[in-house]
């Protein structure tokens, strides 16, 4: 608690906001404002706008929510083909955020209402456990980043999964989005906070590509207010000295190389495959399957699923665009009209990981004061 406690200090916050300033001070020549910095991390989006950070630093600096969320990233496909076993008997665990993200029509949610099985599991080891107490026919939908990968990967490794449990795989990789992003969408950065959780497995060296290939400054962040604030300072402190750097400013967690078991642990049950990212298109190298031996394990294979393009995206809705750093959630004319948190259109106002949802529960500074007046 003390350590937390110190990351919230509000003492340690001005002084750092007030670093911030002077920086932005020294800057005033630069030809590039607004400053956009981009925050992969949904969790790092939560901390930004709970503790309104955008309010504390000056305009000049854009705080932009990426695509750090892994439900809302995943096709409408996977989850219609998880709807279709569902309803045919097939029991389907999934985690709660997935658990409401609409798929072409409906959500797993509205399934189950209909007569779907399906049940919300807290982790892949509860499935395993259920699994083999009810003894029917079931699937995982294993859906994550890097963070929860070798959690499915060590229990494969240790033979632990019951042969009446398969598994539908859509996960996904971080690095390789960031890359796309840059590289193919061109979006315009001056800035990257890498996300925190993810570098705890795949080491802070991950992100080594953004300073030497791209020239942009990079912060391995933790999650707490003033660990995004030193963040925040740092990216700036490279842009005057004009010397893009990648920096470790979650050295407390994350180490240069990650976790090496967990890392040998996926390249041995995984192969690395281009993949689909829900309403942006398929991006290379950025999805997991299973290795040939593990194939039995595959439910896409056992039941013999077609994954048929599914309708990712509503007509008005701008999640694909929030998620590529193109927009910020007021800027789609759905937002908090049509779509809330009560009655999500788009998987980015479903997940406490989606901007939309943080932007819907928490507000988000200036911009969503200005929409909230508007209203009234």
């Amino acid at each position: 608690m003390h350590l937390i406690s110190l990351y919230r200090n509000a003492f340690l916050a001005r002084n750092i906001v007030n670093l911030i300033n002077s920086l932005i001070d020294e800057l005033k020549h630069w030809n590039e404002f607004p400053i956009k910095i981009m925050n992969f991390c949904g969790t790092h989006e939560h901390t930004i706008t709970y503790y309104g950070i955008r309010s504390l630093i000056p305009d000049s600096i854009d705080l932009i929510p990426g695509p750090g969320c892994p439900v809302c990233i995943v096709p409408a496909s996977y989850i219609d083909a998880a709807i279709e076993l569902a309803l045919d008997g097939i029991e389907v665990y999934t985690y709660g955020d997935m658990y409401r993200v609409p798929g072409s029509q409906i959500s797993l949610a509205k399934a189950r209402a209909e007569g779907a099985s399906v049940k919300v599991v807290y982790s892949f080891l509860d499935a395993i456990k259920l699994a083999k107490e009810r003894k029917r026919e079931s699937i995982f939908f294993a859906v994550g980043f890097e963070t929860t990968q070798p959690t499915i990967a060590i229990r494969i490794l240790k033979n632990t999964i019951p042969p009446n449990l398969k598994l539908l795989i859509a996960l996904r990789l971080t690095p390789p989005i960031m890359r796309y992003i840059l590289e193919i969408r061109k979006v315009a950065l001056n800035g990257i906070i890498a996300p925190g959780h993810v570098s705890t497995i795949i080491g802070a060296k991950a992100w080594s590509f953004l300073p030497t290939e791209y020239n942009i400054p990079t912060v391995v962040a933790g999650f707490e207010p003033l660990d995004v604030l030193i963040s925040i300072a740092e990216i700036l402190r490279q842009i005057r000295q004009k010397a893009p750097s990648l920096y470790n400013e979650y050295k407390r967690v994350v180490t240069w190389e990650g976790n090496l078991t967990a890392q040998r642990a996926m390249k041995q049950t995984f192969e690395i495959v281009d993949g689909e990212w829900r309403g942006i298109g398929l991006v290379p190298l950025s999805s997991l399957r299973l290795k040939e031996k593990f194939r039995n394990l595959d439910a896409i294979e056992e039941y013999g699923l077609k994954l048929k393009r599914g309708h990712d995206i509503r007509t008005g809705c701008k999640c694909a665009d929030v998620l590529l750093g193109n927009i910020k959630p007021t800027n789609c004319p759905m937002f908090l009209k049509i779509c809330t948190p009560s009655h999500p259109l788009g998987p980015c106002m479903v997940s406490s990981e989606g901007a939309c949802h943080i932007w819907a529960k928490y507000g988000s500074g200036k911009e969503l004061q200005k929409l909230i007046n508007y209203k009234k």
